[in-house]
């Protein structure tokens, strides 16, 4: 007799959890697959721009506010962005840019990435030198409805200052 209504219960509890819980789980695979769209976007952007196609830095895949945080204030718009960025193609020949590795959650990524180029134009002002660069560094980056809204990069300044000036 007490069986039964054991049984009953358990089945009610958890047929009631089960649209809450899946809802929850295709809600889990729609952010993941969402951040692996946003991954793969992000570095196909970045490997075809440093290969030399400026004009994958668009409204397509950046905000048009998008953000460019610098030691000297943050950049806004894509054209600032393109600008800043451009001075890598100005600057170097030679280049090879990888990412070994992007991480995220939610809509913020974390991407290791090397810089390698021979300066060989003006770089930010500072005229080539002949100079082989190697720099690695991390950028965070903040993703909005698919599309770059923020960057900021960190890298060693005085690693990449001494070997473009000794």
């Amino acid at each position: 007799k007490i069986i039964i209504p054991i049984t009953t219960m358990m089945i009610l509890i958890t047929s009631c959890g089960s649209p809450s819980a899946d809802s929850k789980t295709k809600k889990i695979i729609s952010d993941q697959e969402q951040l692996e769209k946003d991954i793969a976007m992000y570095q196909d952007t970045w490997l075809r721009f440093l290969n030399g196609e400026t004009s994958v830095v668009n409204e397509e895949r950046f905000q048009e506010d998008v953000v460019v945080v610098t030691s000297q204030g943050d950049l806004v718009g894509i054209e600032a962005c393109k600008k800043h960025y451009m001075n890598f193609l100005t600057g170097f020949s030679n280049i090879e840019f990888t990412i070994p590795e992007v991480i995220g959650q939610g809509n913020r990524l974390v991407k290791h990435w090397n810089f390698k180029g021979t300066h060989t134009g003006d770089f930010f002002g500072m005229p080539a030198s002949g100079n082989k660069l190697n720099l690695s560094g991390t950028t965070l980056v903040t993703i909005r409805d698919g599309k770059i809204a923020k960057e900021h990069d960190f890298f060693d300044m005085m690693s990449m200052v001494s070997q473009l000036t000794e």
